[in-house]
């Protein structure tokens, strides 16, 4: 990277490409002040902002100042640059305190693309829209033009956009191989429109934004994990089998364990949701907040648990960073000032939709300790070997913390503290290994913190923006930002309005589950109104297969996730990171690389007997035929069971391949 300067103006090159530039007639900066209105109902926001004030900052000053280069824009921001081969820092001062609304460009051209903002469930490649940064409910449906979507909104605020996200990032990878980071956890929108630029909006005067380049994607990702730290690796346990969700109590959850076990399906683990206990609201099945083990649910929990994991099956459970109001938890922490309190420093409660809840103060550290030893105790402990760390994103901005930061600029840092909460617990208690926790939301920092992502609550169908296609989206994305473990509910989650999950659904479901890092299944919001595969005998059938699959794939997905873990290369990965100058991988959102060497192109849509696959410049295998394919576009037949999977010719495992094949 290198600044040329002339008289009016100056710019920043990286390999011959113009990153920044800055004249009287075209600024970079833009600043200004604005008055936000924020609605929040059960995780869904409704933001507005009313600009009071947007002025373009054209004259500037330049100078040489201790090796850097510090830059004056009229009186208002100083820009100090620092500059090396291959990074650029901008690190900002603010010479206005009224100034609350900051806007920034940077160069683009037509041909780039963009990658990353964290998950984005509905666009892999970001060109053409924009997208604001505030961690939410992802809504149900996803899109506005649908039936659900709408009766969502009208009924409950509920059914958000292309852009909702459980996990936000200002952090986005150029085509031209540089990412861009802005270290603010303030409401930001980066907008992809122009066609010249790209515009970024922060609602505060930034600390600093990075720009971060390398000779290609993985050279590129290895920095970026670098920063914001890497994934630990998975228990060995994991590997092993089905993570079998279920609930009900001991004797039914157990029983649908044995009925699995019985039918040949391998399990790794039974995970229950409701060990804590139950409420049922007029959404569904909902979980007691009261972090401790309901023995009136669940009795001989212990007992079964001990006898269990002698067979090498671990359980797992649940929690989330809020209270039950009325709870022995909950008047403990009250007691001890805990809770985030309204600013007339009373009780702030949490409407999760029928029931209210306290907010942690993880900005308390003797809150966040708290929290942490409840984790130890009530769950590590009690014997648990993994949980959903759920929610996150629900922190209001009319509340008042400990540490006398807006929750306006908490918001989006809420995800990363309940991260490192739970990781911190695990760490203290000698289980990094042993232990496999996973989350929905997050925000900058908590990859390192996060062992392994899920993809949130799809709804349970074939739809682009929430259903199975939109997890494969998701993982992609994510990856791009250092989140290179993640998978989802088998079947998805969210049933409303009359839909219901189909066999048809979970299979195909269940056979992309079997080429990922993990794969767990879900009942659902509403068990009894959706299939389940414990409730039909060719499924089990079927879904033994599938775990065969998986299972014989554990020593090429252990290296695959220790790769991740040791340079940051995700394990599901974007074709183009072994193929960078195929220019047919840009856009390629239903595809993907597991590990190096598989080629996987899940089946997404309802009724589909064949799928349109795109192959790379290599020699590719078919997995099921043992058919040869050079680079170009085919249609596959996909039979139930048989999703479009091919391998590399010259892979080492060619010889685990065939085997898998012949299943």
């Amino acid at each position: 990277m290198r600044i040329n300067h002339w008289t009016n103006g100056f710019e920043v090159v990286h390999n011959g490409k113009q990153v920044l530039c800055h004249t009287y007639d075209n600024p970079m900066l833009f600043i200004g002040t604005g008055q936000e209105d924020i609605e929040m109902y059960r995780g869904n926001f409704k933001i507005e902002d009313y600009v009071t004030e947007r002025m373009a900052l054209r004259t500037f000053t330049l100078k040489e100042d201790e090796g850097s280069i510090l830059i004056d824009f009229a009186g208002m921001i100083e820009m100090r640059l620092e500059i090396s081969e291959e990074e650029m820092k901008l690190k900002f001062k603010c010479l206005d305190d009224a100034l609350n609304r900051f806007w920034i460009r940077l160069s683009s051209d037509e041909e780039e693309h963009l990658y990353g903002l964290g998950e984005q469930m509905s666009h892999f490649s970001l060109r053409g829209k924009d997208y604001p940064i505030w961690t939410s409910e992802p809504g149900v449906g996803r899109n506005k033009n649908t039936y659900i979507t709408w009766r969502s909104d009208v009924e409950n605020k509920a059914g958000g956009d292309y852009y909702n996200s459980n996990y936000p990032e200002p952090t986005y990878v150029s085509s031209r191989h540089y990412f861009v980071h802005v270290h603010s956890t303030a409401y930001s929108k980066f907008n992809f429109k122009q066609k010249t630029f790209h515009e970024i909006e922060v609602w505060e005067v930034p600390e600093e934004i990075s720009i971060v380049s390398a000779d290609g994607y993985l050279p590129l990702l290895e920095k970026l994990t670098a920063e914001f730290g890497r994934q630990p690796e998975l228990p060995d346990w994991v590997y092993n089998g089905l993570i079998i969700g279920a609930q009900g109590g001991t004797e039914r959850s157990f029983s649908i364990l044995e009925q699995a076990l019985e039918k040949g399906i391998k399990v790794s683990g039974l995970w229950c949701q409701d060990w804590v206990g139950k409420k049922v609201t007029s959404f569904g099945k909902r979980l007691r907040w009261n972090w401790v083990w309901d023995e009136e649910m669940y009795p001989d929990l212990p007992k079964k648990m001990k006898e269990y994991k002698e067979k090498g099956i671990r359980f797992l459970g649940y929690i989330n960073p809020y209270i039950l109001e009325g709870t022995a938890l909950y008047q403990e922490g009250f007691e001890n000032g805990y809770f985030a309190k309204t600013f007339e420093d009373q009780e702030y409660l949490v409407d999760f939709g029928e029931f209210y809840c306290g907010v942690v103060d993880f900005t308390n550290p003797d809150a966040f300790n708290w929290f942490k030893d409840i984790i130890k105790k009530n769950l590590i402990n009690f014997g648990l070997d993994g949980w959903m760390a759920d929610f996150g994103e629900y922190l209001p901005t009319d509340l008042k913390l400990y540490n006398g930061k807006s929750a306006m600029i908490e918001h989006n840092h809420w995800p990363v503290l309940w991260a490192k909460c739970n990781y911190d617990a695990v760490v203290e208690s000698g289980k990094l290994g042993e232990i496999v926790y996973f989350m929905r939301a997050g925000g900058n920092g908590t990859q390192k913190y996060c062992p392994l992502l899920w993809a949130g609550d799809q709804s349970v169908d074939f739809s682009i923006d929430d259903g199975l296609a939109s997890v494969i989206c998701g993982t992609l994305s994510s990856a791009m930002v250092g989140n290179g473990i993640n998978h989802s509910d088998i079947g998805g989650y969210t049933s409303l309005f009359d839909n219901f999950r189909t066999k048809e659904l979970f299979l195909r479901w269940a056979e992309m589950g079997a080429f990922t890092p993990v794969m767990r299944t879900h009942e659902g919001n509403r068990p009894e109104t959706n299939f389940q595969f414990y409730n039909d005998e060719d499924t089990m059938v079927q879904l033994a297969r599938l775990t065969t699959i998986y299972t014989s794939l554990k020593d090429y997905l252990k290296e695959a996730v220790k790769e991740n873990h040791e340079k940051g290369t995700p394990v599901q990965r974007p074709l183009f990171l072994h193929y960078d100058e195929d220019n047919n991988l840009q856009k390629l959102q239903t595809q993907y690389l597991l590990g190096r060497d598989l080629l996987v192109a899940p089946v997404y849509l309802e009724g589909a007997e064949t799928r349109d696959v795109y192959l790379p410049e290599d020699e590719w295998i078919h997995l099921w035929s043992g058919k040869e394919y050079a680079q170009g576009v085919y249609t596959i037949e996909v039979p139930m069971g048989q999703p479009a999977v091919f391998y590399r010719k010259n892979s080492f495992y060619k010889g685990l391949f065939e085997k898998i094949g012949t299943l």
